[in-house]
C-alpha cells in the first residue's frame, strides 16, 4: 500500500517546524531568567526568614529638642527579626540620683520583620541632667 498525497503533505508538515529568530530565543533567554531569579529569591526569603522570631531594638537619637519647657526625646525601633510583632511597647525612664523621676510608655500596633518606626517621649525634667534608659517591654505575635 502506497502512501496517499494527503498522508505525505502531513508527515513534511510534521517534520518541519519554524526556526525561532534571535528576537524570539533572546526574550525567552530574559524571560526564564527573570522568573528563575523570582523563584529563587522566594526560595531564599522562605528559607532564611521563616522561624526567625522578632528581635526588637529601640536606640534613642542624641538630638533632644526643647520647645515650651518640654524636652522631646527622639527614638528609633527596629525589627530585625523574621515574623511581625503586635502590641510592642517601649518604655522610658528617666532617673536623676538613681531614683526614677519621670517614665514615658509608647505602643507601636505593628512591627514587620525588617521595619523600622520613629517616635518621641516627652519630658518635663531635661534628661541631660540624669540618665535616661529606653527598652522594650513587651510585645506580642500576631
Amino acid at each position: 500500500m502506497t502512501p496517499t498525497n494527503q498522508d505525505s503533505n502531513s508527515s513534511e508538515k510534521e517534520e518541519k517546524q519554524p526556526q525561532r529568530s534571535p528576537a524570539e530565543l533572546t526574550t525567552f533567554g530574559i524571560a526564564t531568567s527573570i522568573l528563575a531569579a523570582l523563584v529563587g529569591l522566594v526560595l531564599y526569603n522562605w528559607v532564611n526568614d521563616k522561624d526567625r522570631p522578632p528581635i526588637l531594638l529601640v536606640t534613642p537619637n542624641t538630638e533632644i529638642r526643647q520647645a515650651q519647657g518640654q524636652f522631646y526625646v527622639p527614638f528609633e525601633i527596629t525589627n530585625s527579626g523574621g515574623e511581625t510583632a503586635e502590641s510592642v511597647q517601649i518604655i522610658a525612664e528617666l532617673r536623676v540620683n538613681g531614683e526614677v523621676e519621670e517614665t514615658g510608655e509608647q505602643n507601636i500596633d505593628f512591627l514587620s520583620g525588617g521595619e523600622k518606626q520613629e517616635g518621641a517621649f516627652i519630658f518635663s525634667r531635661n534628661p541631660e541632667e540624669g540618665e535616661l534608659i529606653l527598652r522594650v517591654a513587651s510585645y506580642k505575635l500576631p
